[in-house]
């Protein structure tokens, strides 16, 4: 059982006397001043009645390249505080300041630390629990999701395979899910490099189990000029549009006045491992090469902002197609 005190904070660790199976990861994107460097730094636990599947982890993704490496270690090397967001495992320590990282494998040398340079946290309240909403208040939700950070400046250096990366300067953005496993099908898709420093954008849909059935749930919050404009299915929000081409993603959401139109290029990425109930196995294609176009629009139809989003991550995985006809139903 989740202490009531954790709902509030969804970027700590959740799984303190949680049952099995349950898994936990936060996402760190950290991109350098001149775009060069872009990289996602995964680390998570996985927790099983199995104990040969049971492990920590660090996934590295280097998003210029697609070359992602899966770094595993025994659970018990895994550390959590419980009244902050604190997690180490092994050498490596990530916390609501920043990460600092000591990995060394066959397939990558990663040493040092980066800052975080004036977060921005998804807002928190009695009413909507984060990116959750109310839902955050449901416990038996397979899948959670909340966001650390919308967007952040980074100061700090890596080295990389034994050459020096800085990170003064750039922007970051941190999420996190935890649960019993990932969605059957999703599309997740994120970028905080706009014209303007201070937007960022962040979005998914995916396969909701509820009760007996499931729906398309959708959560999107779009941080410009110290705003959120949120689009979700807790606040009446609708999908008017949805198409997953091989090239693209074009969905189209309305609510609160607002419309939302997005259009994602799809591009090469890498291969990560996401949990099912039972084990990380999961191949998840993930690309942070791609483009996010966005244009929202108010009532009138006067335009509030349109931008394209660079070094944006972008996931379409599982049951697309259970997906797509849910999708169909609930605009029916």
């Amino acid at each position: 059982m989740v202490r009531s005190s954790l709902l509030f904070h969804p970027e700590r660790y959740h799984g303190h006397r949680r049952r099995t199976p349950f898994f936990e990861g936060w996402y760190f994107k950290i991109v350098d001043a001149a775009e060069d460097e872009r990289w996602a730094i995964i680390p998570g636990i996985f927790l099983s009645d199995d104990p040969g599947e049971e492990h920590a982890f660090v996934q590295v993704l280097d998003g210029s390249t697609g070359a992602a490496t899966y770094h595993r270690f025994p659970a018990s090397s895994f550390r959590a505080a419980e009244d902050a967001f604190d997690v180490s495992i092994g050498p490596n320590r990530f916390w609501e300041g920043g990460l600092r990282l000591d990995l060394d494998s066959e397939g990558r040398r990663l040493q040092g630390e980066v800052t975080l340079v004036d977060p921005t946290p998804w807002p928190v309240s009695l009413r909507s629990l984060g990116i959750m909403g109310p839902y955050g208040w449901i416990p038996w939700m397979e899948c959670n999701h909340g966001v650390v950070s919308l967007d952040h400046g980074l100061a700090g250096t890596l080295r990389i395979d034994g050459r020096s990366a800085s990170f003064d300067g750039g922007r970051g953005y941190v999420e996190k899910d935890w649960g019993k496993a990932f969605p059957a099908g999703y599309v997740w898709m994120q970028s905080n490099h706009f014209g303007s420093t201070g937007t960022s954008f962040t979005g998914s849909i995916a396969i909701i189990p509820w009760l007996f059935s499931a729906f398309p749930g959708f959560i999107i919050g779009l941080w410009h000029e110290g705003r959120l404009h949120r689009f979700a299915t807790y606040t009446r929000a609708s999908t008017e549009h949805l198409e997953i081409a091989d090239d693209h993603v074009h969905w189209t959401v309305a609510g609160s006045g607002e419309r939302l139109e997005i259009v994602a290029t799809r591009a090469r990425g890498g291969l990560l491992y996401g949990p099912t109930r039972e084990r990380m196995s999961e191949r998840i294609g993930e690309t942070m090469l791609s483009d996010i176009e966005l244009r929202l629009t108010d009532r009138t139809g006067a335009v509030l902002f349109a931008g394209v989003g660079r070094n944006a991550g972008l996931e379409v995985h599982g049951d697309l197609d259970r997906l797509l006809a849910l999708q169909v139903a609930e605009g029916a």
